[in-house]
């Protein structure tokens, strides 16, 4: 994918950017008009302003907490991973959480959240009867051990 086409839904939107030549995401900022406080466990929405137009469905956008806020204040997804699908055209959101028991500030055009476009596969599906077996079979949660 060459290019990645941006549209700002709020005037006052900032485009995503890169922090560095090597970085794999875009930051996506906050477009927020005051700041926004997080007590401990609260959630919110926060709008970034913009909405993308992936053209092509063999791609879809990831959108990842950004390791900064994380780990220095406890800010994360509240879907863990948010998918922004190819034929998605509206404004691109992000769910957060306050994870830790101190309150955190959300400042307007803070980097809340990074995103990284990817290619996805879209195998086409076949049911079946069976499957090949394997010697994990059905082993699911910690069948492979912890060490």
């Amino acid at each position: 994918m060459k290019e990645l086409k941006i549209k700002k839904v709020r005037e006052n939107a900032k485009l995503p950017t890169r922090a560095t030549e090597g970085s794999a995401g875009y930051d996506l900022y906050a477009c927020i008009d005051k700041p926004l406080t997080l007590k401990a466990g609260e959630t919110a929405i926060i709008p970034t302003g913009i909405a993308i137009g992936l053209d092509d469905p063999h791609y879809a956008a990831f959108i990842y907490s950004r390791s900064g806020i994380a780990i220095k204040h406890g800010i994360g997804l509240l879907n863990s991973v948010g998918v922004i699908d190819s034929d998605y055209r509206g404004e691109i959101c992000v769910g957060v959480i306050n994870q830790i028991s101190e309150a955190y500030e959300i400042q307007p055009f803070e980097r809340v959240a990074q995103m990284i476009i990817k290619p996805v596969e879209l195998p086409e599906l076949t049911e079946v009867s069976d499957l090949d077996e394997t010697s994990r079979g059905a082993g699911g949660f910690g069948s492979t051990g912890t060490k």
